[in-house]
């Protein structure tokens, strides 16, 4: 007889549980709960987490935040000297192509006005001689270079690469939060999301059609190689080293787009023509991608205490001889004060209105401006304008009127009635939610959307289907409450018709073998020698520790080393300055000084120490280890 009873392990129902009690929290989104029921998209996903861990939803984040760390994803915080692993939610978010074709050209319109104000406030600058512009907004910029004023940029593009933060309102409409043009970051976690969802969520890509991350990478590869003026063309990204937060990220991005990973100090300019030292001399650089903050990039031309740029580089581009993505000084329209003045410039440039419209924005520089934002403190955000911190904001974030109150309110209205063009008056944002796993359920968390666009070949724009979600930690709305965010998500952009497997490997039928020797940077070189002669040493050091605990230990046994053998393996370690030298050759002398040649950190060479010294060339070498010796060398030191 045919039992009747529910299975034990049911992924639709377990899904269709987890919808219905997150709706019924109180505090869920508009965006999952006004469809559940008719939404197969956000059901799938939630059919395939139940799936891949049943009822555990922490057991999901788990697996998920193991995936991350195979591939190496993590971040830096400025000021800590360890790399965190990257937060990644099992939980995707899932944005219709419908609704993303929306979003896309959206952001072509805004990159292409930008790239046009751009040149134009580089060049003639018409726009601030008709009025349109302030004069102070450009010129009291921290972010205006002077010296590439009326320098056209090899390939004639100001912008090769963009991104822009986008909030999803409560009402379902997207705003823009801020636009990156200096050194645009981010792509690379968008990438690698993607890889670690892909494991954790394998049969949702067949399900829901999702959009591939290829043809985007393809595109900016492309795009940058046609405007070098060389037919094979070589690229680099430029890092500012490895305790720039996002270095794992430039890091695996090198390593995907077939790039060189270099610093300042591996460049150098000669003849208005910049050139990679590597082992076979100097090799010549068609282009940079640069992640260094631009007024370090070149020491003779813009900071001249700058120790990490290229001397010559600006010259070199100004001969045309390599292009820098993206121009240095494009960073000018990231300050908060220009997005008071960019609906404008966009409905005088191209005639019409911007289709992802940005938050409320009142430059204080202006009187009228000014007075609005005094009269009504309370209900807006105060920010500085250009991203310095002024007296009034100590701490160069930006602060809720509504929560100054006595003295640093008072320090903020004296310095705005002294320097008002340091400051900016913003409406507060409210955010729409997404599901996260915290506390083993699902919970309702606000969050932004950093979206990327970047030049192809043809010079048009293309958008990164999906980007990269970044969740807040608590329940509160609000975009300024929100800060940074506590984890970060895969979007996923689904639709009707299946994808194509597109991929940056080349065709079996294309493949052209390329001899390409004498491309590995000297920095690297030296790096790699003296990573194998760290691990050589540890390997040697632990086979004397080995050695010499094994005697100690079978003293009892019969198998016990001579006196002479005893003394010349402690000699060994002492002349190594490994570990100081016993005081007698007794079993506990000896397995103290074992224990101190294994992990003494305090001045002696052990084995601990040889381990942080390859751990740290390894963390300048990633782009050149499999992910696999990275994950080794940033293993923990066993505890005892």
């Amino acid at each position: 007889m045919a039992s009747s009873a529910a299975p034990l392990f049911d992924a639709r129902r377990i899904a269709d549980r987890w919808i219905a009690d997150y709706c019924a929290s109180g505090t869920a989104d508009d965006m999952l709960c006004a469809h559940a029921r008719d939404d197969a998209a956000w059901r799938a996903a939630f059919e395939e987490l139940a799936g891949l861990s049943g009822d555990n939803l922490e057991g999901a984040r788990e697996r998920a935040r193991r995936h991350a760390e195979d591939i190496g994803t993590g971040f830096r915080v400025a000021g800590e000297g360890e790399e965190r692993p990257w937060p990644l939610s099992p939980v995707p978010l899932l944005i219709p192509e419908a609704e993303w074709r929306g979003i896309a050209a959206g952001v072509v319109q805004r990159a292409e006005v930008m790239e046009r104000v751009l040149a134009d406030l580089y060049g003639e600058a018409r726009l601030v001689a008709d009025g349109h512009v302030p004069a102070a907004l450009v010129t009291g910029s921290p972010f205006f270079l002077r010296p590439l004023a009326r320098l056209v940029p090899p390939g004639g593009c100001h912008l090769q690469a963009v991104a822009i933060d986008l909030g999803r309102g409560p009402d379902g409409a997207w705003r823009v939060l801020a636009d990156h043009l200096r050194a645009p970051a981010g792509a690379g976690y968008a990438l690698e999301n993607r890889l670690a969802m892909a494991q954790v969520l394998d049969g949702l890509q067949l399900r829901l059609n999702i959009a591939r991350h290829a043809p985007f990478f393809a595109a900016f590869r492309d795009g940058l190689a046609m405007r070098c003026r060389r037919a094979e063309p070589r690229i680099a990204l430029l890092t500012p080293g490895r305790l720039d937060p996002s270095y794992a990220e430039q890091a695996h991005l090198a390593r995907y787009l077939g790039w060189l990973l270099v610093e300042g100090g591996d460049l150098a300019v000669l003849d208005d023509r910049l050139y990679v030292r590597t082992i076979a001399g100097l090799k010549r650089v068609d282009a940079l991608w640069r992640r260094l903050d631009p007024r370090l990039l070149d020491p003779l031309a813009l900071d001249s205490h700058s120790t990490v740029g290229v001397p010559g580089l600006v010259d070199a581009m100004a001969a045309g001889n390599v292009v820098i993505a993206n121009a240095p000084g494009a960073g000018l329209l990231e300050a908060p004060a220009f997005a008071a003045f960019l609906p404008q410039l966009a409905e005088l440039l191209t005639g019409e209105a911007l289709k992802l419209p940005g938050i409320a924005t009142w430059w204080c520089g202006q009187d009228a401006a000014r007075d609005h934002v005094e009269a009504a403190l309370d209900t807006l955000l105060v920010a500085p304008a250009f991203g310095v911190a002024p007296l009034g904001l100590p701490e160069g974030r930006p602060v809720l009127g509504s929560a100054l109150q006595g003295e640093a309110r008072a320090a903020l209205r004296a310095d705005m009635a002294r320097r008002p063009q340091d400051y900016v008056g913003q409406e507060v944002a409210h955010l729409s939610t997404m599901p996260v796993v915290a506390e083993g359920r699902l919970a309702a968390r606000p969050f932004t959307l950093r979206v990327f666009a970047a030049r192809g070949a043809d010079g048009a724009w293309t958008v990164l289907p999906g980007g990269f979600a970044r969740i807040g930690e608590h329940a509160d709305a609000r975009a300024a409450v929100m800060g940074e965010g506590m984890w970060s998500a895969d979007v996923c952009v689904h639709g009707a018709d299946p994808v194509e497997p597109v991929s940056l490997l080349p065709a079996g039928d294309s493949t052209r073998l390329r001899r390409n020797p004498g491309t590995l940077p000297s920095r690297v070189a030296d790096n790699m020698f003296w990573l194998g002669r760290y691990l050589e040493r540890g390997e040697a050091q632990l086979g004397v520790i080995r050695v010499l605990l094994g005697n100690s230990i079978s003293a009892d046994t019969g198998a016990a080393l001579a006196a002479d053998t005893v003394r010349r393996l402690a000699d060994i370690l002492v002349a190594g300055n490994a570990a100081p030298a016993p005081k007698a050759l007794r079993r506990a002398d000896l397995t103290e000084l074992a224990r101190a040649a294994l992990e003494d950190g305090e001045g002696w060479y052990s084995v601990a120490a040889i381990n942080a010294q390859a751990r740290m060339i390894g963390g300048v070498s990633r782009d050149r280890l499999a992910a696999d010796m990275v994950r080794l060398l940033d293993a923990p030191f066993p505890a005892r």
